[in-house]
């Protein structure tokens, strides 16, 4: 089984990110799997996946986070930055959380309130630090959204 892990981290990377969607409610699972075509070196891993559960899919996820120094956020968001250009990036800022800080509780639950997100998945962004918080925002927001983490003993830089 460690092979097939070892395989997983190092070949598939776009696939652990749609197995979360599908893996929850199978009638989804059967038309992505129409509509995508697996390769066959990829096909026992998908299978692999496809059968885990989503508390296993999180544990896999954050294992290639930390193995190949990627986040799940950023991958998602890299797409639209790029090809924004240079102006765009100018009016529109990232706020990435730098630092948890000693008080990570608060910080928790100001990440929760200013993103509107479940308290696991606020967690989750705080313990994953550095981690983006939020792109593509306006600068008095993204001020805003710093002050309030800083406030509560986190750090987060505006880039």
């Amino acid at each position: 089984m460690s092979d097939e892990v070892k395989q997983e981290e190092g070949a598939v990377e776009a696939p652990v990110e749609a197995a979360p969607e599908a893996a929850p409610v199978a009638a989804p699972a059967a038309a992505a799997e129409a509509e995508v075509e697996v390769p066959a070196k990829f096909k026992a891993i998908v299978e692999e996946i496809e059968k885990m559960a989503v508390l296993e899919l999180s544990e896999l996820v954050k294992v290639f986070e930390k193995k190949f120094g990627v986040s799940a956020a950023a991958v998602a968001v890299a797409g639209p930055a790029a090809a924004g250009g240079g102006e765009e990036a100018k009016s529109a800022f990232d706020a990435e959380l730098t630092d948890a800080g000693a008080n990570k509780i608060a910080v928790i639950k100001a990440v929760k309130e200013a993103l509107g997100l479940g308290l696991k998945e606020a967690k989750d962004l705080v313990d994953a630090a550095p981690s983006m918080l939020k792109t593509g925002m306006k600068k008095e927001d993204a001020e805003e959204l710093s002050k309030k983490i800083t406030e509560a003993g986190g750090k987060v830089t505006l880039k």
